[in-house]
C-alpha cells in the first residue's frame, strides 16, 4: 500500500520538478548561500508536487481508467480508496504550502499556490474541453524555476522569467510528442489533445517546430543577460539546433518512431541545458 501512495506522487515527475526548482535556486543564490535553503526548497517542492500529482489522479481517476497507459494506476486499478487519496493529496499540499511560507518566504509559497490552483482547477478541467489546455498547463509546469529563484532572492527578476520561458516553451514539443504517441488513448478518455482534435497531424507538426524555434533563442537569454557564461551560450545553441532538427524530422513524419525520438530528445535536452547553465553560472 505504501508503494501505491508513492505512485500517486509520480516520483519521476516530482524529481524533475525538484531539479528545475533547485536550478532556479542555484542561479538566483547570492554568494554564501547555505545548504539549508536547498534542502528546505527540495522538501517543500517535493511535497507540493506530490500533492498536486495525487489530487490530479483523484480528479482524473475515471479518465485514467479509460486509457491503457494509466489504467494500472492505484485509483483506477482499485488499489486505493479515492477518499484516502484525496486526504493524502490535500495533506501533502497543505503541509507544503505552510512549509514554503514559514521556512522560506511568502513569494515562494505564492508561486506554489498559483501552480496548485492553475494545474488542478484550470488545466485539469480544460483537458476534456479544448486542445488549448496544453498552453494553460504549461504555465504551472514552468513555475518551479520561479519558485527556486524566489526562495533564493525573495523577488522575481528578468533572469527568473527567462528560466520560466525556457521551461514553458520546452513543454510544447515534449507533450505534443506524448499526445501523438498516445492519441488513441486520449481519444478514448475524451481528452482533447491537439492530435485528437486534428488527427492528420499538420497543425501538431507546425506547433512542434514553431515552439522549438522559439525555444532556441529564448534558451540563449540567460547568457545574454549575464546570468550564464560563454560555455553555456555555445552549448545552449548546439543543444537547441539539435533539438530543432529532431523536431523538424518528427513534424515531417508524425509516425511512432519519429515522435518517440522527439520525446526522448526532449527528455535529454532539458537536463543538459540546465546542467550547462548551473555549471557555467556567472
Amino acid at each position: 500500500m505504501l508503494l501505491d501512495y508513492l505512485a500517486l506522487t509520480k516520483p519521476r515527475i516530482t524529481l524533475l520538478v525538484v531539479v528545475t526548482a533547485l536550478a532556479g535556486y542555484w542561479m538566483g543564490a547570492r554568494p554564501g548561500a547555505g545548504a539549508w535553503g536547498w534542502a528546505h526548497l527540495a522538501a517543500g517542492v517535493a511535497l507540493l508536487s506530490g500533492g498536486i500529482s495525487t489530487l490530479n489522479q483523484y480528479l482524473e481517476r475515471r479518465l485514467d481508467a479509460c486509457m491503457r497507459r494509466t489504467r494500472g494506476r492505484p485509483l483506477p486499478a482499485g488499489k486505493l480508496d479515492p477518499g484516502r487519496a484525496l486526504l493524502f493529496g490535500v495533506g501533502l499540499s497543505a503541509v507544503a504550502e505552510v512549509y514554503l511560507y514559514l521556512v522560506l518566504n511568502p513569494l515562494t509559497a505564492l508561486c506554489g499556490a498559483v501552480a496548485f490552483a492553475s494545474y488542478l482547477f484550470v488545466y485539469t478541467p480544460l483537458k476534456t474541453r479544448t486542445s488549448l489546455s496544453t498552453a494553460v498547463g504549461a504555465v504551472p509546469g514552468a513555475l518551479p524555476p520561479l519558485m527556486g529563484w524566489a526562495a533564493a532572492r525573495g523577488e522575481l527578476s528578468l533572469e527568473a522569467w527567462a528560466l520560466f520561458a525556457i521551461l514553458f516553451l520546452w513543454q510544447f514539443p515534449h507533450f505534443l510528442a506524448i499526445a501523438w504517441l498516445y492519441r488513441e488513448d486520449y481519444a478514448r478518455a475524451g481528452i482533447r489533445m491537439l492530435p485528437v482534435v486534428e488527427p492528420e497531424g499538420q497543425v501538431t507538426g507546425r506547433q512542434i517546430v514553431s515552439y522549438t524555434l522559439l525555444l532556441v533563442p529564448v534558451s540563449l537569454v540567460p547568457a545574454l543577460v549575464g546570468l550564464a557564461g560563454p560555455i553555456y551560450l555555445g552549448g545552449a545553441l548546439l543543444l537547441g539546433l539539435g533539438f530543432l532538427l529532431v523536431s523538424v524530422r518528427s513534424a515531417l513524419s508524425l509516425a511512432r518512431h519519429p515522435a518517440r525520438l522527439l520525446l526522448q530528445a526532449s527528455v535529454v535536452y532539458l537536463p543538459l541545458l540546465f546542467a550547462l547553465m548551473t555549471l557555467n553560472r556567472n
